[in-house]
């Protein structure tokens, strides 16, 4: 279930639901068809996307291949226009299932892990004992590498291996590959597949246009007996495309073929451009036919987020004490949080001596000699508490400005 919880209200019975997932998420994503397609915050550009796709096929529709339908005998012309439809609409469906699927986005947690060796019951004073961090890194042994994972102040847990943040979508993905502006998602997991088919799709889809333009030229100068020249300037439409697909070939092709390689020594965009492999053990290259099956040939897990779902509403839990343990970047500069904010100075120990004696005055208010509550009325201590409470959040919140409870707006 997705980690993005809504905070029930005070009021809220035990058998209240919560919102719909795909309402209360707290990515950049867009939702369509109530939560079937998710797509990133820049889906219109799937609209022009889909046009640099559709309308040079249309016009290979309406001024080449219903020429060469007359040219071709035994309904060959015929062929060559139902093949490019049927062509075009499976590129299409391609572009589809990568930008409108969970690429493999993981829940956000709704706290932060408990550091190594915490105790939630035991009680830490402001001058007894110095608030736990909680690691920034972790190492995690890949085939016998050595990987560090990094923990997620958005997100609120430790990135798994080859994870990480987009700051686009504001998620964290599986396998991240990269943010693809063209497609308007993420590339990930579970949708670098649909992907790379889609960039060679394109490609097949190019060369083919291309090359029935000049099938169509020929055609022309052998049946007027003039040259290659003159037979060109009867279709500047054949002209335009040639010279349209010719550009975008080298796009889409060298996209193809990089990512082919990629693919064969297990590689993602963002480990070939970050961490260069040729310089270093690879952890994931098993090989060119393994990696390559793994691609292909494997199963596409299943999506961590039910979109369509409920989101759980936590009845009747105490917040987590916040003077325990601490992010691992309390005390950093925000901007060093890569965020790429303005720089905020931070005083650890005087903020925490004064949460202390906060909470200590709150107690001298609350208790008389005996150590009980002072019974002037039972609705003054309820009172009282509910005031305690709302003075522990305001203190809380002074130690994580920009933070509504534990997590940091954005993060990468």
């Amino acid at each position: 279930m997705n980690g993005a919880s809504a905070s029930a209200g005070p009021g809220a019975g035990a058998g209240a639901e919560g919102p719909l997932v795909y309402k209360a998420w707290k990515g950049s994503n867009v939702f369509f068809l109530q939560g079937r397609f998710i797509f990133g915050p820049d889906a219109r550009s799937l609209f022009v996307t889909m046009f640099l796709i559709v309308a040079p096929v249309s016009i290979f529709c309406a001024f080449v291949a219903r020429e060469l339908m007359d040219n071709f005998s035994y309904g060959m012309g015929l062929s060559v226009m139902i093949a490019v439809v049927l062509f075009t609409a499976y590129d299409l469906s391609l572009l589809l299932l990568t930008s409108g699927r969970d690429p493999g986005i993981i829940p956000r947690s709704a706290h932060p892990p408990e550091p190594e060796g915490f105790d939630g019951n035991a009680e830490v004073g402001a001058n007894q004992t110095p608030p736990l961090r909680l690691p920034r890194v972790k190492d995690v042994v890949v085939n016998g590498v050595t990987v560090k994972t990094k923990y997620c102040d958005t997100c609120m847990l430790y990135r798994p291996p080859r994870c990480s943040h987009c700051s686009i979508c504001n998620n964290c993905v599986e396998r991240f590959d990269h943010h693809c502006p063209w497609v308007g998602q993420c590339i990930g997991l579970r949708n670098y597949r649909f992907f790379y088919m889609f960039v060679f799709s394109t490609t097949l889809l190019c060369l083919y246009v291309f090359g029935f333009c000049w099938v169509y030229i020929v055609k022309i100068r052998n049946a007027e007996q003039i040259t290659i020249w003159k037979a060109m300037a009867k279709t500047p439409a054949s002209i335009a495309l040639i010279i349209y697909t010719f550009i975008a070939v080298w796009f889409v092709g060298g996209l193809s073929v990089f990512h082919l390689y990629l693919m064969s020594t297990n590689q993602t965009t963002y480990e070939n451009f970050r961490y260069r492999y040729d310089q270093r053990a690879n952890p994931y290259n098993r090989g060119v036919v393994e990696n390559i099956k793994e691609i292909f040939f494997t199963p596409i897990p299943p999506s961590k987020n039910n979109f369509r779902g409920r989101v759980p509403q936590e009845h009747g839990l105490r917040p987590r004490a916040t003077n325990g343990f601490m992010s691992p970047n309390m005390g950093r500069a925000v901007g060093d949080i890569e965020m790429g904010r303005k720089p905020v100075a931070w005083d650890e120990p005087r903020m925490a001596a004064e949460i202390g004696d906060l909470g200590a005055g709150l107690s001298n208010l609350l208790e008389d000699k005996d150590g009980r509550f002072r019974s002037a009325s039972p609705d003054l201590s309820r009172d009282a508490l509910a005031v305690g409470g709302g003075l522990e959040e305001q203190g809380s919140s002074a130690m994580n400005p920009g933070r509504t409870s534990w997590g940091v707006e954005a993060g990468r």
